[in-house]
């Protein structure tokens, strides 16, 4: 199954029936619907084709359900080709609910193994799909071959679609080798909703697919919706951030060399084009774990900042290095080398190194009464928490579930937001309201001064961030832009606090939907008396601080233990796991932390 609509080889398929659309199916949706006064000639017809090219080229068959969650669906590649084809119409069916505007669709498992693969919608400006349309991706994904079409037909009515405007459609795939298929399998459900254009990006990072859709979105004010066109955006913005604190000298502690840990992902691919670019300004980046090896295996910002150590093919003995993951929207640095000397700078340190750039440029220019503040998930160590707190005031830091599109809606809150998980993923929202003042004091005149200068390089800065999504490039060309016009090294970023020892550690229990949790997964509800479990251990431990929550994109449950010595983390981190396990069905061999 999935080699696409309509195509040869598949000579049992065509013999199948096409599910017959009459007129008391059309009523019926109509009564139980209401979302429309009259019905739209040809929909049962047009639901009864995407129904017959289902059936034909992507049958689900028996397999299992699956739920659209924070990363979208996510799975075993070679079950998923009923749901990208699936997902390519509810992304056709969403940009004509939005009139035509244009709806992005990623093909990619980000950090997880080869052999997975997934998919998630993108809105036009780059947001996340909203959580009433993932019930619906789900409802969709689920419906049996024979349900397919009135499934189909409900949901039309049920939104209100009107399928007579053009839709648009971005794909954008990862270097999966069952990535190709998938797409595919997206291209033709998009296309089946006629009418609607589909535009392929062919290999993107999941943030180029974000760009490219808000580009689009804002007409080219956001920048040229091509993977050219992110590139040229990026580059040119970092130049321009760092030639507006140039004073002609060298830099004397920073050294403009970085090694690229691209976990053998799409990452290398999006790059290649600016490294000669970037060299020319006189940032040297050398590539490693470029495509020739395993996706995510023994490399990337996932295996870093778990493992915490340095990935495969990377020596930061004598240079910083940058570990991305296998769709590019996460970035964590380290440097020091192997063994003890080894240090990792993960999302906590990139989110306070951001934040004391911007507040000392907004005091510059005088920007009272905006507010920055960063939003954290419960990840984050307990000693950056308490950094933030004494950077931004208590009041600014919030913590929000676990999940770019939590922590993205908490930052929208503030004036400058400033998000990231620990794992690196992350990026900076700016209001309208803190755009409009930067422009008011930076705008050139007589009195240009101090204050305009700092404005000026706020809102340089929010052009190499990239606002729609965490992005590892941008957020890695904004690092080095910021440490370039500070002139530090990795020792004074890391000097800005000390990390509580800490340890992260995968469970594999018999079911992890019988796990919930509550205040932003801090405390875990079901099973019964599991918490308390946890609450006794870390009372035992100085500066203690554990939690459990079931993933979002893998059958497991991660532990997370922090204290105040190694020792203690050790000791929590074990004790936590053997609770977890012997409780909630542990299944292989248990976890042993070091």
């Amino acid at each position: 199954p999935g080699g696409g609509g309509g195509a040869p080889g598949f000579p049992a398929m065509a013999a199948r029936k096409r599910p017959a659309a009459s007129a008391g199916d059309a009523a019926i949706v109509k009564r139980r619907s209401g979302a429309v006064e009259n019905l739209q000639p040809g929909i049962p017809e047009l639901a009864a084709e995407v129904a017959s090219m289902g059936l034909a080229a992507y049958p689900r068959g028996q397999r299992a359900e699956l739920g659209y969650g924070t990363a979208g669906f996510r799975a075993a590649a070679a079950g998923l080709d009923h749901i990208l084809f699936r997902m390519g119409v509810l992304a056709a069916l969403r940009s004509k609910v939005l009139g035509g505007k244009a709806v992005g669709v990623m093909v990619t498992a980000s950090h997880n193994p080869e052999r997975d693969n997934g998919v998630k919608l993108v809105e036009p400006m780059g947001e996340m799909l909203p959580i009433e349309w993932e019930a619906l991706a789900t409802k969709l994904a689920n419906a049996s071959d024979g349900d397919l079409f009135h499934v189909l037909l409900g949901l039309i009515y049920e939104v209100g679609a009107d399928c007579s405007v053009r839709g648009e459609v971005f794909v954008g795939r990862d270097t999966r080798a069952s990535s190709a298929r998938l797409a595919l399998a997206v291209c033709d459900g998009a296309s089946v909703l006629r009418a609607t254009a589909v535009r392929s990006l062919g290999l993107a990072t999941t943030p180029q697919l974000h760009f490219a859709v808000r580009c689009e979105e804002t007409c080219g004010a956001y920048g040229s919706p091509s993977l050219d066109g992110y590139a040229t955006k990026l580059v040119k913005a970092y130049a321009a951030l760092v030639q507006s604190a140039s004073t002609g000298a060298s830099p004397l502690r920073y050294k403009p060399q970085l090694v690229v840990d691209c976990a053998n992902g799409v990452g290398a691919v999006a790059l290649r084009p600016m490294v000669d670019r970037l060299r020319a300004l006189g940032l040297e980046m050398e590539l490693r774990n470029d495509g020739g090896g395993p996706l995510n295996d023994g490399c990337g910002a996932d295996f870093v900042k778990i493992k915490q150590c340095q990935p495969s093919c990377v020596d930061t003995a004598t240079v910083r290095a940058v570990s991305l993951d296998g769709d590019a929207d996460r970035v964590v640095y380290f440097f020091g080398g192997s063994g003890p000397a080894f240090r990792l700078l993960d999302g906590d340190r990139l989110a306070l190194l951001l934040a004391h750039f911007a507040a000392g440029l907004m005091q510059k220019a005088g920007l009272e009464g905006l507010r920055l503040g960063l939003v954290q998930t419960a990840y984050a160590n307990g000693a950056s928490t308490a950094c933030a707190v004494k950077a931004v005031g208590a009041e600014n830091v919030k913590c929000a579930k676990t999940g770019v599109k939590h922590c993205h809606h908490a930052a929208l809150s503030l004036d400058v937001g400033i998000y990231f998980e620990a794992n690196g993923h992350g990026t900076v929202l700016f209001s309208d309201k803190f755009v409009a003042r930067a422009r008011a004091v930076a705008r050139p005149g007589p009195a240009s001064s101090a204050a305009a200068a700092a404005a000026g390089q706020l809102l340089l800065l929010r052009d190499v961030v990239n606002e729609a999504v965490g992005d590892a490039i941008s957020n890695l060309l904004a690092v080095e832009a910021i440490l370039r016009i500070l002139d530090w090294d990795c020792s004074e970023w890391l000097a800005m606090y000390s990390d509580l020892p800490n340890r992260q550690v995968k469970v594999v229990v018999a079911d992890r939907a019988a796990f919930e949790t509550t205040d932003a997964e801090r405390l875990c509800v079901r099973p019964e008396g599991l918490q308390a479990e946890i609450d006794k251990l870390v009372a035992g431990a100085p500066q203690g601080r554990a939690f459990v929550r079931p993933s979002g994109t893998e059958d497991v449950v991660r532990v997370y233990a922090e204290a105040a010595t190694l020792e203690a983390t050790l000791a929590l981190a074990q004790a936590a796991v053997d609770v977890v396990y012997a409780s909630a069905g542990g299944l292989g061999a248990k976890p042993v932390v070091t």
